[in-house]
């Protein structure tokens, strides 16, 4: 597979393994809302941040969203956006290999970019993600070609780019999601005595059942209208969904059987209507050996509301970033997305309940979306808007703010969010364990760097020196008085008293503490692998 190279690559590669882990200090005073909330906002850069994150909540994000800075050499209010080449590539690479450890097996990555970097990035996550996992390349009208783009000469750009991978294609399964179009004018007639039985019923012309149902001639009835004609007509369309029709001639070679002697039986009667029932597909209605096929079946409930459906394509031209300036109760001319957008990946991507992260948090949107459609989510922003921005529009979502999605989800408004910010190392400059450090912090990173998987996420509760079990061998970790002793020769030491006192395991276990009066004789007979803090404890 083709790889793309830059000044410091290998630098890159090396940045995510030399990133310490950081812990993460809580600010009571920003969080808001329920306090034992999952949802996380987290200020500091985004590269610690992620590797903060790794030991708690590592393959357990279900959608991860990001829409890092453009390089597009513009000067944002917010962004240094005008990043040498190889520096962006650089500045990218850690921080998507961190997203990847984040990311669940049946996870989704968004990235959000446009044409200037697009190409060298897709080439970027083909290697770290594989190429295999790389599920779509959506463009995303962005504008339309007005005002000062019109009178360049050549193209106007009008699309920013998705880019959507999977984090293991194998396990991917994405929901189905329905956009809204126009009204498909190929259902051209109505059925005018649908109350009847089936064999009897006649059609007429769509325009002249419109017509009859307003009472004004099919002559005037465009002029009547104007230009609210189309609009009235969809919407007799869809109120009478099961009555509005289109025909059309099955290939009498590529179906069944069974579908074969229907149509000749149709063909043998043409002036009744006759129905062939199925168990594993729709009926079907057919008359002169034409089928009847039914507007209803085009309606999909978008939002609450029954309209003509499709699939989710790859050109999502209905969700434009126009007239965002009051969404969200905060300004961020330029970089704001609209909460449309992310509705729609969040749609696509997860269930209720699943966790969604966004690293560059920018003005929030994501947190937000997520918030009221009742998705966990971590929130990353470095700068101050972390709380100039971010926090004050995530306490606006927990009193119910009614702009963006809101209407269309039904939010009512509660939940809440925690607010951190990066702390200190989990070990200082000379490589030993941070005093500061609490059992919490210390089982994650511990119980990641045995096995690469995640403990249960901050806070914990229930506290026990029993980490978990993992493949046949359970793991200990003996610290800061987690059985209730903190004299030096207590709790923290292994002993014949504090192992009679552990949770009971019958095979291999590995204790970690500050050291062990336990033999070697009986630590062997004991199945015990002891491991000495900090000693023992990997730094990365």
């Amino acid at each position: 597979m083709p790889v793309l190279d830059w000044l410091n690559k290998g630098s890159a590669i090396r940045t995510a393994s030399q990133t310490p882990y950081r812990l993460l200090k809580h600010d009571p005073e920003l969080s808001y809302g329920d306090p034992d909330s999952d949802n996380l906002l987290i200020q500091g850069d985004n590269l610690e941040a992620l590797k903060a994150l790794i030991p708690l909540y590592a393959g357990q994000v279900k959608c991860i969203y990001v829409d890092p800075p453009f390089n597009t050499k513009q000067a944002f209010e917010h962004y240094d956006d005008n990043l040498e080449h190889s520096i962006w590539l650089s500045l990218l690479y850690p921080r998507f290999e961190l997203l990847r450890e984040l990311l669940s097996e049946d996870g989704t990555l968004f990235v959000h970019i446009d044409d200037s970097e697009v190409g060298y990035l897709t080439v970027m996550l083909d290697e770290i993600f594989g190429r295999k996992n790389r599920t779509h390349i959506v463009a995303f009208k962005q504008g339309s070609a007005t005002g000062h783009k019109a009178i360049n000469p050549g193209m106007v750009n009008t699309c920013n780019f998705v880019l959507s991978y999977a984090k293991n294609k194998e396990y991917w399964k994405p929901n189905t999601v329905y956009t809204g179009r126009e009204r498909d004018s190929r259902y051209s007639q109505f059925i005018e005595n649908y109350e009847d039985s089936y064999e009897q019923w006649k059609v007429t012309p769509l325009l002249e059942a419109f017509s009859k149902s307003t009472g004004i001639t099919k002559k005037n009835i465009k002029k009547h209208f104007g230009d609210s004609f189309e609009k009235e007509l969809t919407a007799f369309v869809v109120s009478h969904s099961e009555r509005v029709i289109r025909t059309a001639r099955p290939d009498y070679n590529a179906v069944g059987e069974d579908v074969r002697r229907a149509i000749d039986a149709s063909k043998s009667s043409p002036d009744r209507v006759h129905l062939h029932t199925r168990k594993s597909a729709p009926n079907m209605y057919l008359k002169n050996g034409e089928r009847w096929i039914f507007y209803k079946e085009k309606l999909k409930n978008i939002d609450g509301v029954l309209v003509t459906g499709e699939p989710l394509t790859t050109l999502w031209a209905d969700v434009l970033s126009n007239n965002l300036h009051n969404e969200g109760g905060v300004k961020f001319p330029k970089s704001k997305k609209p909460e449309a957008l992310l509705k729609r990946i969040i749609d696509l991507s997860s269930d209720k309940g699943d966790l969604v992260l966004d690293s560059f948090l920018g003005s929030g949107t994501t947190a937000a979306v997520a918030h009221k459609m009742n998705r966990r989510y971590i929130g990353i922003e470095m700068g101050d808007h972390a709380v100039t921005h971010c926090a004050p529009r995530l306490q606006k979502v927990v009193d119910g703010e009614q702009g963006g999605i809101s209407k269309a989800v039904e939010w009512q408004g509660g939940g809440g969010f925690r607010f951190y910010r990066l702390g200190e190392t989990v070990y200082d400059e000379y490589g030993c364990l941070n005093q500061n450090i609490g059992f919490d912090t210390l089982a994650g990173h511990i119980w990641y760097n045995e096995i690469r998987k995640p403990v249960a996420p901050l806070p914990q509760t229930n506290k026990t020196p029993l980490l978990g079990v993992h493949n046949g061998v359970a793991y200990y970790l003996l610290y800061n008085g987690i059985l209730g002793d903190r004299r030096p020769d207590g709790g923290n030491v292994l002993t014949t008293p504090v192992l009679k006192s552990l949770p009971p395991f019958d095979g291999p276990k590995v204790i970690y503490g500050e050291t062990s009066r336990l033999g070697e004789s009986r630590l062997a007979r004991e199945q015990i692998t002891f491991k000495q803090i900090p000693y023992d404890v990997k730094a990365r």
